[in-house]
């Protein structure tokens, strides 16, 4: 498993409900029913990933995230976690706010655009920034909100979020002392766990 999802994992109480915004084949999930007697649901749009949900006796849902979360109730669920997906909805402050109405706390990860190596990259190619961990032109990527962790810490203070946990890690999901020091600079991948 991804070090980000088991750092998520840890995060996760043992027989609480969760749902799972982008669940992709549903290992998370899986994983946590498992490991945590989790019950949850995930919800994706990518067909072939919904098959591999079904396979894993994953319970999963066909809905787009910009569609909002209007089918569920408020507090429906204790964890709604969203992973590497936030850069890619369009209203993303819209998903948050619908993500922390339906659960009591929300834990999300996405890529810093911040990091070091985009910054060099855009400022000696003078183009945005491909690499293993954002492998997309401008033109095809689905990554539509470029942010730092600066920005999405000022998105929560606006929002009057607490910060429960952060974890800064690289693209190997690693963590070390110069992300630690300097988050916005070092590091490649945001995990935070949040809540009203």
């Amino acid at each position: 498993m991804r070090q980000d999802l088991q750092t998520i994992q840890q995060w996760i109480r043992p027989d609480c409900s969760v749902l799972d915004l982008g669940c992709g084949d549903g290992a998370l999930l899986a994983h946590l029913r498992e490991a945590k007697n989790v019950f949850g649901y995930g919800l994706e749009i990518d067909q072939d990933k919904i098959l591999e949900c079904i396979k894993k006796n994953v319970n999963v849902i066909e809905q787009d995230l910009d569609g909002g979360l209007g089918n569920f109730e408020n507090d429906s669920f204790d964890v709604v976690i969203m992973t590497q997906a936030l850069q890619a909805v369009h209203y993303p402050d819209k998903v948050i706010d619908d993500m922390l109405r339906v659960g009591k706390e929300c834990i999300i990860t996405f890529p810093n655009f911040g990091y070091w190596g985009c910054r060099l990259y855009l400022m000696t190619k003078g183009r945005m920034p491909v690499s293993k961990q954002l492998p997309y032109t401008w033109y095809n990527t689905p990554n539509i909100h470029l942010c730092t962790f600066k920005d999405f810490e000022a998105l929560c203070h606006r929002k009057h979020l607490k910060i429960l946990n952060r974890t800064v890690v690289d693209m190997h999901f690693r963590d070390g002392v110069l992300m630690r020091l300097f988050p916005n600079l070092f590091g490649e991948v945001a995990v935070y766990h949040v809540t009203k």
